[in-house]
């Protein structure tokens, strides 16, 4: 502890003449509810971003301000990513003909995209653990509600290969048709054709299937979202794998088409089956626990955010570090860089404003805390190591030594052995220890992750 500190102190030091501009000190989330054994939580819309379950992230392209729509159908509004309201429940209830057939009023997971001059949030209606599950729009001329519903999409019962939940909109940039992505478990992610006036389906059966987990693995799998990066050419489909209680993880492939295939960066399909190593998919994110502060398990059910000057953001729900008691969920919101062969890498610390900038070499050069996002079998909580760059180029982390290289002002690259590993430098804000930092983000040859913050 006191060789940290010292560290710490040192780092500090030097942050005040480096030139670099830092995010300043976000604000304090409110604290954690607490709940005695069997009482009923209260409604999400009383704390604040815990309760923030399934967040689909969208900035109006009118007002400008941001939003979340969350399960419970609950809408939050923010004007800069880091300060957030509540708005509340901004859908009443589902239409008849889905709550009749699923038997339950429960809003899961929202999706909202802008048609024209309406809004339309697409939300699943289901309960725990089942497939009988409805799938239903809702609409209005406003992103604050209140959505009218207008009608069902898609329905599935204990009898289909799918589950009707987890809708996400897409549309194809050369065509301009509209598509849904759905599913959770069982037969996988599939992604349906939508009706651009009406917004319902435009086709019959369950669509094309573009992602699936084996059966050994639960077929744990969920929370499609799909988004299209005009820079690189690709859309790209990010998943949830594992059990969000526990060992949930983001995943990503990538496709030239909208409708798949999906590949991660190995060549392997998001659909193929032989997974028995549980490394299918590239891991852009999972449980994670640095040296000091709290730490995190079961990062998911994302969604993606092109601002309009063209920063990207991540927001998912996560859990803070607790197998033992059941844990509320949280939002967290990370700013996403491209790496130079076109993958998403997030930075490993949650939004404060950074703003992308060119980083000194000597800025880089000291110690950090690095975690190596590689896949597990289940995926547990990865722990950080110490690692070393030095002055003279030399890298240590552990017992493993290499090299460094200064490539510009936002990219460095290590190497040891056999590995490459190319990383994007960027200020953060130490949400663990509460002070300003240098992290970095980015993957190595093979499709593995990298995350890292200096200390």
């Amino acid at each position: 502890m006191i060789s940290f500190t010292l560290r710490r102190l040192s780092l500090m030091a030097s942050f005040e003449n480096c030139p670099l501009k830092f995010p300043a000190e976000p604000p304090a989330q409110p604290l954690k509810p607490v709940f005695k054994e069997n009482e009923k939580p209260a409604e999400p819309e009383k704390y604040s971003l815990w309760g923030s379950h399934d967040p689909a992230i969208y900035r109006d392209p009118v007002s400008g301000s941001y939003y979340t729509y969350c399960t419970g159908a609950i809408a939050r509004r923010s004007p800069d990513l880091i300060t957030w309201e509540t708005i509340g429940k901004v859908v009443e209830a589902p239409p008849k003909e889905s709550s009749e057939w699923v038997g339950d009023e429960g809003i899961w997971a929202p999706d909202i995209i802008k048609v024209g001059d309406e809004y339309r949030l697409y939300c699943s209606n289901s309960t725990w653990g089942v497939r009988q599950s409805a799938i239903f729009l809702a609409v209005s001329d406003s992103p604050e509600g209140p959505f009218i519903p207008r009608g069902v999409v898609l329905k599935t019962s204990h009898e289909s290969s799918v589950n009707a939940i987890d809708a996400n909109l897409v549309i194809d940039e050369e065509t301009g048709q509209q598509y849904m992505a759905y599913g959770s478990f069982w037969g996988g992610m599939h992604i349906l054709k939508l009706d651009a006036e009406t917004g319902l389906a435009a086709e019959e059966g369950i669509g094309t299937c573009i992602a699936r987990r084996p059966q050994w693995l639960d077929g744990a799998i969920e929370g499609p979202y799909i988004r299209f990066n005009p820079d690189t050419g690709y859309y790209y489909l990010f998943v949830s794998y594992g059990s969000l209680k526990s060992d949930y993880n983001i995943r990503v492939g990538r496709s030239r088409s909208v409708t798949g295939p999906y590949l991660d960066p190995n060549g392997r399909d998001l659909t193929d089956l032989e997974d028995y190593k549980n490394e299918i998919g590239y891991m852009i994110a999972c449980g994670f626990q640095y040296g000091d502060g709290q730490g995190y398990m079961g990062p998911g059910h994302n969604s993606v955010l092109r601002d309009s000057d063209n920063q990207w953001y991540l927001a998912c729900h996560i859990r803070e570090h607790n197998h033992k008691e059941p844990q509320i969920a949280t939002m967290h919101i990370y700013k996403m860089f491209w790496t130079p062969d076109g993958w998403p890498a997030l930075n490993p610390e949650p939004y404060a404003g950074e703003q992308t900038q060119s980083i000194d070499r000597e800025w880089l050069v000291g110690d950090y805390e690095r975690i190596k996002l590689a896949p597990a079998v289940p995926q547990g909580v990865l722990n950080s190591v110490p690692m070393t760059l030095r002055d003279n180029g030399e890298f240590e982390c552990c017992s493993v030594k290499g090299e460094w290289t200064y490539v510009d002002g936002n990219t460095i690259s290590i190497s040891y052995g056999n590995v490459v590993e190319t990383l994007i430098v960027t200020p953060a804000w130490d949400w663990q220890v509460g002070e300003p930092t240098i992290a970095f983000t980015g993957k190595d040859q093979f499709g593995v992750a990298v995350w890292g913050k200096k200390v």
